[in-house]
């Protein structure tokens, strides 16, 4: 901000220097002395200063005899101030007192408000995943119910579905079944730790035995008969509660291991010239003859129509290659004995 200029008293045109040189910020000395002595010597300089110092000194007794009054009642009125200021002093530390109290008071209701409202937000939180677990549970029992539902109607009168003498059910019936236990099982997870999910559990367990078992008897009901569309609704149905690797276990325990432990015979392979040749043969028969179906259903056969594809299933994988592993290793492990070099080479090329 730019100094508010004073009207300094007006010397003598002979000055040797500019009066209002002494008011700019940027004023130096040596500066001053060098710029006058380009023009005069020190001696006319230091007339020129003198003279100049007397008017100010003239301009100043004339301004304090002008303003005389003034100067004198400001010292009268200062008489007495610091007494005033003592008095202050008490009401304005009492009210620094209050002031502290108020300000500890409100900030103390603040801290208090705050806390309330964060125990408000955690059991509003709490209510809400209480809220959530509850309706998981009643999705749980309603399809509980539901699925009970679907077996009463399938069962013969006065037997319960759940017995162990219910007969199997049907394709159709089993995927609607499925999809429900899909549903029922993903809420029962969700559910989990809860006292009344455990009440259910039984019911539950009921379920899971009797699509088990339903599911087994109508996949082995499928292949025997060689029943392509109940093959697919059990597929399906195996799919939807994601448990393929159930089904693809089941046929290599019913369907594969009985050929393979028919066909793996080590007496025939010791006593016939071309044994281990003839056991391979029939081996790689079993694929196109008995896994025809399974092929064809899961998209494995050049046949198959993608419309009716069941997807994620490997039974040549899953079930064939690991009964057939296991037939030779049991069965034939002299076949894995490198003290026999005929045998071994035979068998590994």
């Amino acid at each position: 901000m730019e100094r508010r200029r004073m009207n300094l008293p007006t010397g003598p045109d002979t000055l040797c220097f500019d009066k209002d040189e002494f008011m700019k910020e940027d004023f130096d000395v040596d500066h001053f002395v060098s710029d006058c002595r380009k023009r005069v010597q020190l001696e006319e300089l230091r007339d020129d200063l003198e003279l100049y110092y007397k008017l100010l000194k003239t301009a100043m007794v004339e301004l304090i005899n002008k303003d005389y009054a003034d100067f004198v009642n400001l010292s009268t009125n200062l008489v007495g101030m610091d007494r005033a200021l003592n008095q202050l002093s008490v009401p304005l530390g009492q009210l620094r007192e209050e002031v502290l109290s108020l300000r500890s008071s409100v900030s103390e209701g603040i801290l208090a408000v705050d806390e309330r409202m964060s125990k408000q937000e955690d059991i509003r939180k709490k209510k809400v995943c209480c809220g959530m677990s509850v309706l998981r549970l009643i999705q749980v029992i309603r399809s509980v119910e539901k699925i009970e539902k679907i077996l009463n109607s399938q069962s013969s009168k006065g037997a319960s579905p759940l017995e162990a003498s219910s007969p199997l059910l049907t394709g159709q019936v089993l995927e609607r079944i499925a999809t429900e236990f899909n549903q029922l099982q993903f809420h029962a997870v969700q559910s989990k730790g809860m006292p009344l999910l455990d009440k259910v559990r039984p019911r539950i367990a009921g379920i899971t035995a009797m699509l088990q078992q339903s599911l087994e008897g109508l996949l082995l009901e499928g292949l025997q008969t060689s029943n392509v569309d109940i093959i697919r609704h059990c597929l399906r149905t195996y799919a939807t509660i994601d448990k393929t690797r159930d089904a693809e276990a089941l046929v290599g325990q019913v369907l594969v291991k009985p050929y393979i432990d028919e066909v793996i015979i080590e007496q025939f392979v010791e006593s016939h010239p071309s044994g281990l040749q003839l056991m391979y043969n029939k081996l790689l028969e079993f694929v196109p003859h008995h896994c025809r179906l399974l092929r064809e259903v899961t998209g494995g056969a050049v046949s198959s129509e993608k419309g009716t594809i069941v997807p994620g299933y490997d039974f040549l994988v899953n079930s064939v290659w690991p009964e057939i592993v296991r037939g030779l290793e049991e069965k034939l492990p002299s076949l894995f004995n490198p003290g026999d070099p005929d045998a071994f080479h035979e068998v590994m090329p």
